[in-house]
């Protein structure tokens, strides 16, 4: 039997053992033990299982586990995924493949060709079809006859697979003799018992951690166990901690992987340089955030007289200190990535390593990777090297210093030496030089704002504001995107099976609806926009007033970027082959790369790194911990600016309308960068409204005034709390009438504006300011609203 033959029938055989185990997953390696495999055929096995996760045939949890939802669906009517919750109390549930290992047709391990597993919908289900499943959990849902409006299906929970967790945090108060909990951000829309007042001494206020005994259902309430206080609600730093044990982040390290931390310090000897490439004499520079203190990347560059450039990015040699399978090594896999909250950072390593043996400080030796790269005049990468080196940082800049150098470097001749300036100058160059070609070719960016908190000695928020994404970021950002494309080209080139950073092709029917929202603002765009066409709408709106709703659309119309060991490109790039390798300290894809670095480097590349279905299984954990850590530093953000601005109440606020829905519009405050709702009955005084969804514009009847994306209004709070982090505006006065609807530069066939009567209005209050409570956050979690931390990251876009 040919190859092709052999690893059909093993898919085979894996796909009837998975019949027989139902919808239940199971991990792969009992498959194996039950197919009585010999040990040679164990690379087979893993090819199989990677082959049938990426066509869709079988499906893979958080864990590891497989199972087979189209064929519990075949025999039992059931469709696996992920449920997400609605403020409503309905959900969706998002099929697996949807989620997980989207790929476009490529070839297999076995060199068989394979098409792309058609697409299952998203399947709506209503409260009372939920049973006890809550947002995040893994569940099976049956199809229903019941259909939404609009034909969407619907369905109805017939198992919680798996728990996205048991542990919630929220506020404790005593009702009827009996102790409750209200748990944080509208997750249940009853408080949860936790049985006898004054449990573990609660007293009411306190923001305290419950074990969820009894889930709540649609008709029955939940039971909990407090198992732990964190301090009276309000108190400095009890928002961050129930943020922590909220989001399940690790916190302190264990005393054995501390331990084994202060033993690499120990053995660490920087004048030891054995066979590494001695660029100690070099000149070297840093650019980080002033608050920075794990410096991942430095760089070197130079011209020769041909007039070529050659770049040299070295990057903490983090595998040095981590040995692959030891103490550190297990810890960093299992935090995925260090977690920067507004106050604290949660590192991935011990700071023993992440701020000192590693980090690299200026006038101090230390190891790196080092990545060569020529460039012709033009841009244009001519050769690559790759070596274990020492370095000593000349100087270390912050961002903020870079900007005023490079626009007068004889201000700072005292200070900085010549050959620093003219490297900053060169730097600059390279590039601005690289980032043209990259736009040239059809990347993507996306002008998203970043929002610093500012906190007091205590940890008290006391200001906000946007941070600048100026050239001095974009310097970083280009060299260690031609680092990353460096290193993964030539591990795409040595057939090495590795964690890619992979970003998927929009849906067209987003891309549609994209460019219909577009059009509405007068921006023309095709129906199914290339690349080239999304930037040249992101460079029209870049400076006005509604670029950050433009900006937020596509995102939304977007995939998510995710680690994987699957060939898939990166779309917002527009390469094929890319990875991260430029931040080892803090991102645990990247600490694998280096290993796989460091046997290229000994010429070692046959049989190598993980397989497939190991890359598969990692990387889907890396992306999973990063998604975490990415949603609490938002929340938080979130909660933060909420506490600031509920001190607030009685000032007024100059806002942009970020948003305009058939139910009320969404405000950005400019002061404090965070959005909050204006329900349509509150719009206007009362008048009649139409909103016209071609346009995106609600308008009074009476006044003639328009509501429109873009439009400056003033605001005050009229409802706020950060504990469901929710915050509704109204309008100060009537303020200055809207502007018409701008003319269109071309226009599909109009529609007829929805009336906003009173009584449509009214009958949908209640219903709405609960849909209203969430949308604030949904919007904020679409935000890069990040890097309030004094342990900052480059501006790595991808």
């Amino acid at each position: 039997m040919t190859y092709s033959g052999r690893m059909a029938s093993l898919k085979q055989q894996i796909v009837e053992i998975l019949k027989k185990t139902g919808s239940r997953p199971v991990k792969p390696r009992k498959i194996a033990r039950r197919l009585d495999l010999p040990k040679g055929e164990r690379d087979r096995f893993e090819a199989a299982i990677a082959s049938l996760v990426k066509r869709g045939k079988v499906q893979q949890n958080r864990e590891g586990r497989v199972f087979l939802p189209e064929t519990a669906s075949a025999s039992d009517g059931l469709i696996a995924g992920v449920l997400k919750k609605t403020a409503s109390g309905s959900a969706w549930l998002i099929p697996h493949r949807e989620i997980v290992h989207e790929a476009d047709s490529t070839d297999t391990p076995s060199g068989e060709t394979t098409e792309p597993a058609p697409k299952i919908p998203d399947v709506h289900i209503y409260p009372e079809h939920l049973g006890d499943a809550q947002n995040g959990d893994e569940v099976l849902v049956r199809l229903i006859s019941r259909r939404r409006s609009g034909g969407k299906r619907c369905g109805q929970v017939e198992q919680v697979v798996e728990r996205a967790t048991h542990t919630f945090v929220g506020s404790y108060f005593e009702e009827w003799n009996v102790g409750k909990v209200r748990i944080d951000g509208g997750v249940f829309s009853d408080p949860v018992s936790v049985g006898d007042p004054g449990a573990k001494g609660a007293q009411p206020g306190d923001k305290v951690v419950i074990e969820i005994v009894r889930f709540p259902t649609h008709t029955h309430p939940g039971e909990a166990v407090l198992t732990k206080i964190l301090g009276a609600r309000g108190e400095p730093g009890v928002d961050l901690q129930a943020i922590v044990h909220e989001y399940g982040l690790p916190d302190e390290f264990p005393e054995e992987v501390l331990a084994a931390a202060r033993e690499q310090a120990d053995a660490f000897d920087p004048e030891n340089l054995g066979d590494r490439l001695d660029l100690t004499g070099e000149t070297i520079v840093t650019i980080d955030p002033v608050d920075a203190r794990d410096f991942d990347d430095a760089i070197s560059l130079s011209k020769s007289d041909d007039g070529n450039w050659h770049l040299a990015v070295h990057i903490a040699d983090v595998a040095h200190f981590v040995p692959e399978g030891g103490t550190l090594d297990q810890e960093a896999k299992q935090r995925g990535t260090s977690v920067y909250l507004p106050g604290r950072v949660i590192p991935m390593l011990p700071e023993t390593i992440s701020n000192s043996l590693a980090s690299l400080q200026q006038d101090q030796i230390r190891f790196t990777k080092t990545v060569k790269i020529e460039f012709s005049p033009e841009g244009t990468p001519l050769h690559t090297e790759f070596h274990n080196s020492a370095i000593k940082v000349t100087k270390r800049f912050c961002y903020e210093e870079v900007m005023p150098v490079l626009a007068a470097p004889e201000k700072f001749s005292d200070e900085i030496s010549p050959a620093v300036l003219k490297l900053l100058a060169d730097m600059h160059e390279l590039a601005m030089l690289l980032r043209g070609r990259r736009f040239k070719d059809g990347s993507l960016e996306l002008h998203l704002p970043e929002v610093k908190i500012e906190l007091d000695k205590d940890g008290v928020v006391c200001g906000a504001h946007e941070t600048e994404h100026d050239e001095s970021h974009q310097i970083i950002e280009e060299f260690m995107l031609a680092a990353n494309t460096a290193v993964a080209t030539k591990l795409m080139e040595a057939d090495i099976t590795f964690i890619r950073r992979v970003h998927g092709s929009p849906d067209p029917i987003k891309l549609k609806s994209f460019s219909e929202f577009a059009d509405s603002l007068g921006l023309k765009v095709s129906s199914n926009p290339s690349r080239s066409d999304l930037q040249k709408v992101l460079s029209e709106v870049q400076g006005k007033p509604f670029e950050q709703a433009v900006s937020f659309a596509l995102l939304r119309s977007m995939k998510s970027a995710e680690y994987t060991g699957l060939v898939n490109g990166h779309y917002a790039l527009a390469i094929e082959n890319y990875c991260h390798f430029t931040s080892p300290i803090r991102r645990y894809p990247d600490l694998t790369v280096h290993r796989l670095f460091e046997k290229v480097i000994e010429g070692k590349t046959k049989k190598i790194g993980l397989s497939q279905l190991e890359t598969i299984k990692l990387g889907a954990h890396c992306s999973g911990m990063e998604r975490r850590a990415a949603q609490a530093e938002r929340e938080l953000t979130r909660v933060k600016l909420l506490m600031l601005l509920a001190t607030k109440t009685e000032e007024t606020f100059q806002a942009v309308i970020t948003g305009v829905e058939k139910f009320g519009i969404f405000c950005r405050c400019e002061k404090y960068p965070v959005d909050g709702f204006v329900h349509v009955s509150n719009l206007a005084n009362g008048e009649r409204l139409d909103f016209d969804r071609a346009t995106y514009t609600i308008t009074a009847r009476q006044s003639g005034r328009v509501f429109r994306m873009g439009d400056r209004v003033e605001v005050r709070i009229a409802l706020i709390d950060p504990d469901e982090r929710t915050l509704h505006w109204q309008l100060v006065g009537d303020g200055k009438p809207g502007r018409s609807p701008r003319k269109k530069a071309h226009s599909r066939k109009p529609r007829k504006p929805e009336s906003l009567t009173k009584a449509s209005t009214k009958s949908r209050t209640r219903r709405q300011t609960k849909k209203v409570d969430a949308v604030p956050k949904v919007r904020h979690k679409k935000k890069s609203a990040r890097r309030s931390k004094p342990n900052s990251r480059p501006p790595e876009s991808s």
